[in-house]
């Protein structure tokens, strides 16, 4: 059995258990709540709404509120000196389908929501690498030479890494030269005689 909704001004097709990514709506994380603008019911009896399908709904679980990827806007017109650079982050809010029902009808999900807070997840992060840092240079300090000089090694390796990359880089993008100094010698030598 599968769904179509509508929100955020667009459509969804949707099955029980789905996660689904929609524009931002105004809801807590964790939250439950019902969506009733359905416009079809589809499975082995097809139902059309007109323009929605009466007493049916989609319960639905947020499982994250956060912003997709970075986008860059470049606009340019051409020999008039205009060129803008910004970029833009989407608000979205990730939807777990958790069951549909319609006509006495339903289908649950079988799996659970997998609620995620990202700024828990944020901050957490934030935490783990000032916690490594300090670690770190606790080492270096309290640790004596032998801590120091594993921080110099692992320094060097990656280095070193770097190098050999920048190194396959280049021989990667250089190119035979072309002698056509040779090429005009020969044919003047064969007009002056």
């Amino acid at each position: 059995m599968y769904a179509i909704i509508r929100t955020g001004g667009k459509q969804y097709k949707v099955q029980a258990g789905d996660v689904l990514q929609v524009e931002k709506l105004e809801q807590e994380l964790g939250k439950e709540f019902d969506i009733t603008e359905v416009l079809m019911i589809g499975g082995e009896t097809s139902v059309i709404g007109q323009p929605l399908v009466k007493g049916a709904k989609v319960t639905v679980v947020v499982t994250k509120q956060a912003r997709t990827r970075k986008v860059i806007v470049f606009k340019k017109r051409r020999r008039h000196g205009y060129r803008r650079l910004n970029t833009h982050k989407q608000d979205f809010t990730e939807l777990f389908i958790k069951a549909i029902s319609a006509d006495g009808k339903s289908a649950k999900a079988e799996t659970t929501p997998n609620v995620v807070d990202i700024a828990a997840v944020r901050t957490q992060r934030i935490a783990d690498k000032q916690a490594d840092r300090k670690a770190r240079a606790e080492a270096a300090v309290g640790g004596g030479k032998a801590a120091a000089e594993t921080l110099k090694a692992e320094a060097k390796k990656v280095a070193k890494k770097k190098v050999a990359k920048k190194a396959t880089a280049k021989k990667a993008a250089k190119k035979p030269a072309k002698k056509a100094g040779a090429k005009k010698k020969a044919a003047k030598k064969a007009t002056k005689k």
